[in-house]
This record gives structure tokens, C-alpha cells and sequence, in this order.
């Protein structure tokens, strides 16, 4: 899919900021509080989703001051589009999960679709706990049942970019979340 460069400025241009810069820190804050309470004493490893998780996982780390080690992993569903489509692994973890408590970080959490399948695979690989944290829920149906253990901010059913999350591969460096208008 090729994209140019003026519609990829257009669509900052254009687009609806739905949370500051200050807004996201505040809940990366909270999350990293709610986190460390909950996890300071388990030395757990914290598996990044990529892309979209790189930014989520290194706002959490700078904030937690306890014993932890990171990895990641990649599967996706978007592959540079803006609708989901089958899941598919580039990669798994490369640290063994096998009897540890593991935290899966990704920037969104939709339909479910990939966290479930992350948490799935995590359980495969032997965790003895597999707890979630997305930087933002989106407010739309679910195709899977679960929930997030922490979740930092809320937004509509609306195509969101900013902060990790991208638009066509672009603007994951955007400051803020925003929506992409209609005509976006």
C-alpha cells in the first residue's frame, strides 16, 4: 500500500486529538503504580507487542523500579492497513516463559482477537501467570472474552493513532492520540 507523503501530513493535519501528551503520561503514571503493586515482587518478564507496543513498554519501564526482564514478541494483524485481519506470528518470545509470571504490554486492546491469542500462546509456553496492560481500550465489541488486567485510557470506536499506535505504518510518533476524521 503506498501512501504519500502530503496524505500522511494531511492526516495529523486533520485529525481530532483525543488525548495530550500530559493525558498519556498521567496514565502511563497510574498504570506503572497499579503495576508495581501488583507485580514488584514476582520478577516478571514483560513481553512488548510489536510495533505497536514498543512506545506503552518503554513509558512502563522507565516508571517501574523493580527487578524485571523484557523480551517481546510480534504478531499482528493490520500489516500497515487500518482494518484487522488473520493474526499472524513474526515472532515469538526468545526467553523461555516457562514457569514465570509474564506481563503482555500491546498500545491497543479491540476485538481481543491478538491479546487472546498472545495470552494463549504465553499459557502454551508454560507461564505461571499471564497478566495484560494496553495503553488504550477501545470502547467497541468484543469477539473474545477477556479483559485487561490494566488499562491506561478509553476511547470511542474510531480509528486512533499516536504514541505506538500507527496510521498506514505512520504517526506512531505522533503527540497525543488522536482520531482520524471521517474524511481521513
Amino acid at each position: 500500500m503506498s501512501v504519500s507523503h502530503e496524505e500522511i501530513l494531511a492526516t495529523l493535519e486533520s485529525a481530532e486529538q483525543v488525548y495530550s501528551v500530559s493525558e498519556v503520561e498521567h496514565a502511563l503514571d497510574q498504570m506503572a503504580h497499579a503495576i508495581s503493586c501488583d507485580l514488584s515482587g514476582k520478577s516478571p518478564v514483560l513481553l512488548c507487542a510489536m510495533q505497536g507496543g514498543l512506545v506503552t513498554t518503554a513509558g512502563l519501564l522507565q516508571r517501574m523500579h523493580f527487578p524485571l526482564t523484557i523480551d517481546y514478541i510480534h504478531p499482528t494483524r493490520y500489516h500497515g492497513a487500518t482494518q484487522g485481519a488473520e493474526l499472524n506470528w513474526i515472532s515469538h518470545a526468545s526467553t523461555s516463559l516457562k514457569e514465570k509470571v509474564v506481563l503482555v504490554i500491546d498500545d491497543i486492546f479491540d476485538k481481543g482477537i491478538t491479546m487472546a491469542a498472545i495470552i494463549d500462546d504465553c499459557r502454551a509456553a508454560g507461564a505461571t501467570e499471564v497478566h495484560s496492560a494496553v495503553l488504550v481500550e477501545k470502547q467497541c465489541p468484543k469477539q473474545v472474552d477477556i479483559n485487561v488486567d490494566y488499562v491506561g485510557l478509553s476511547v470511542e470506536d474510531r480509528y486512533i493513532f499516536g504514541y505506538g499506535m500507527d496510521y498506514k505504518g505512520y504517526w506512531r510518533n505522533a503527540p497525543g492520540i488522536y482520531a482520524v476524521t471521517e474524511s481521513g
